[in-house]
């Protein structure tokens, strides 16, 4: 009877609430972050080689396995909603992409370009995880069939060819100053300062900005030599050259063009993933001024070619709007010192 009466008293007592960790909302993104950030350290290889960070099998797999891992480690503490495998994987990507920076594996300029691509996989591989948690008994099997996917295609991807993409684009801009002035201005661009063409995307994520572009006679023909910041240089040989109508070349890089840290070293213009091919400004005199038209084409060679072609497509895009611009703005200065010295 007395253990009857002292089950009731404690059945009447309310429950305790359950203790939770400290940051319990945060620590499964982390969490995903850092197996993240192993797998990468993982993909550390060079171009064409085995796990290198620019296949696809890392691309596409391991932001998804960071996604994954976040919904599977907070799923262990309740029950999450369909909007959190959505979201909380994107900043768990976030996450990621920032730790790569902070220990320096990633550059500031691939890093900005990828994280849209890494958000949309970290929620495909959240919401993948999401509905094994749901519907089935086994979503630790799951996580590490994830984990093993990118190391598996990461040593197989190499030995496959990369398909290749040439794309170009092309923009147009009046200057209000003759074919003389703007052809001269093409060939002879130097002391370019930072204020002539800082407002162009590229240049604000971190690639180089122009210092000089010259065009010289040589023995092998008229070449157009190239310094940007950060000590990076090439050549653009001139493959047509009809004096204030045309001016096309290609160009032409070497190993010692981009210094270490010029560029994100992975993804080296005239490398295996991705290269300028030619560039063609066409001048079209006309009532006032000329038209001057740019034509810029490229290539790239990965298994992401889809996304990696919209983002030169708008980087690209810009950087020729802005580089007439540059142009207008240097014609139109030396016609007006022309005809004010009359």
């Amino acid at each position: 009877m007395h253990n009857d009466t002292e089950e009731s008293r404690l059945a009447d007592m309310p429950e305790e609430p359950q203790r939770r960790m400290p940051f319990a909302w945060f620590w499964p993104m982390l969490a995903g972050a850092l197996v993240a950030l192993v797998l990468r350290i993982v993909f550390s290889g060079g171009p064409g080689h085995r796990f290198s960070p620019m296949l696809g099998s890392f691309v596409y797999f391991v932001p998804a396995v960071c996604g994954g891992v976040t919904v599977y480690l907070a799923e262990r503490i309740e029950r999450r909603s369909w909007g959190y495998y959505l979201w909380a994987p994107w900043v768990a990507t976030a996450l990621f992409v920032t730790g790569t920076l902070a220990v320096f594996i990633e550059g500031i300029i691939c890093a900005i370009v990828i994280v849209p691509l890494f958000a949309v996989m970290g929620s495909v591989g959240g919401l993948a995880m999401g509905i094994v948690c749901r519907i089935t008994n086994w979503p630790r099997p799951a996580l590490y069939g994830f984990a093993l996917v990118p190391l598996l295609l990461g040593g197989i991807e190499p030995q496959l060819p990369n398909p290749d993409q040439f794309s170009q684009t092309s923009r147009t801009l009046f200057i209000a100053a003759p074919a003389a002035r703007v052809w001269h201005s093409l060939n002879e661009a130097r002391d370019i300062q930072p204020a002539e063409v800082g407002e162009a995307w590229a240049y604000r994520i971190g690639v180089p900005m122009p210092v000089s572009g010259v065009t010289v006679d040589t023995p092998g023909g008229r070449v157009r030599q190239v310094q940007w910041q950060k000590n990076v240089h090439f050549e653009e040989i001139i493959t047509e050259w009809q004096p204030e109508r045309v001016l096309k070349w290609r160009y032409r890089f070497t190993p010692e063009s981009f210094p270490a840290g010029a560029l994100d070293d992975h993804v080296m213009i005239g490398g295996q993933y991705f290269d300028l091919r030619d560039t063609t400004y066409t001048l079209t005199p006309r009532d006032g001024g000329t038209d001057l038209r740019i034509d810029v084409s490229w290539r790239l060679s990965t298994r992401f070619n889809w996304y990696a072609d919209r983002v030169l497509q708008a980087l690209l895009g810009n950087g020729s709007e802005n580089i007439l611009r540059f142009y207008k703005a240097r014609s139109e200065a030396t016609t007006a010192i022309a005809q004010a010295a009359r």
